[in-house]
């Protein structure tokens, strides 16, 4: 048993090891860090956040408080048979993955779902994608955009299923394994974490679920890339609350500089044959 379990792990250390290669070649991991940029930079977009700040902190402080009281003495005393020193360490990093998942699941689907939706849709807007925007949602008029956002017309998609909470609790074993087991949780969260960053803009693109499971499946690496320096940051107690901000902000970003592209990109062509027909 121990031998399939060595096996099944350098396979998926295999797998990550070429992702991860293929993702830093996309350049997607910036996103994120251009994500707080954008957002504290763009006092705007700050609104939906403001507006949930002292409910959400509050379930953040209380949900890691409760999990690092009751949780983190067992699960230490199992990861020190696996482990042995590294158990502190890795323990930590499971009890923040445990707590951030959990606040994920509350916050997000009870205290900031509209919020979240409020600060992607307004980063498209600061961008000028208002086109975009209005096939889910009115637009008011106006140069703020949280201002301009009017009433959503469609109820946005689940961020998170119960197939997702299995999953994440299926992958909880590769913390037993020193250190690497670690890193690969982190990564399959994050695999995981960059498609759902973008579900509002698949929404907004009127995508269907095959269409949008083709988009996702041609860009996973980009995804994986995205997604785990997300994960890390929403990992952080408390201030993982402000980073779903940014994060979302990035995703928008990036969203934003896909759509911006493929608009030119016929132009471009366009202009193109012009010229070698003028030659």
């Amino acid at each position: 048993m121990s031998e399939k379990v060595k096996e099944v792990v350098a396979e998926e250390f295999e797998q990550a090891r070429i992702l991860t290669r293929d993702a830093v070649r996309f350049g997607t991991y910036l996103y994120p860090l251009k994500g707080i940029a954008y957002f504290f930079t763009h006092r705007s977009l700050w609104k939906p956040l403001v507006q949930k700040l002292i409910p959400t902190i509050s379930l953040g402080l209380g949900v890691t408080t409760f999990m690092f009281a009751v949780t983190y003495v067992p699960q230490a005393a199992v990861l020190a048979i696996f482990n042995g020193p590294l158990a502190f360490i890795t323990t930590i990093l499971l009890v923040l993955s445990e707590s951030s998942t959990i606040f994920s699941v509350i916050s997000k689907n009870f205290l900031l779902d509209d919020a979240l939706i409020d600060t992607f849709d307004g980063t498209l807007l600061s961008r000028n994608l208002t086109s975009l925007v209005a096939t889910e949602r009115q637009i008011k008029s106006g140069s703020d955009p949280a201002g301009k956002l009017g009433k959503i017309i469609k109820k946005p998609f689940a961020r998170f299923t119960p197939k997702a909470i299995i999953q994440y609790f299926i992958y909880l074993p590769l913390n037993f394994v020193p250190i690497v087991g670690t890193v690969l949780f982190i990564i399959l969260q994050g695999k995981k974490f960059g498609p759902t960053a973008h579900m509002r803009y698949f929404q907004l693109k009127q995508m269907s679920k095959q269409e949008r499971d083709e988009f996702i499946d041609k860009r996973k690496a980009a995804y994986a890339s995205f997604g785990v320096p997300a994960v890390l940051l929403e990992l952080i107690p408390i201030f993982g609350i402000f980073f779903s901000f940014t994060n979302t902000c990035g995703a928008a970003l990036w969203a934003a500089d896909m759509e911006q592209k493929n608009s030119t990109a016929p132009n471009l062509r366009e202009q193109a044959e012009l010229a070698r027909k003028a030659e």
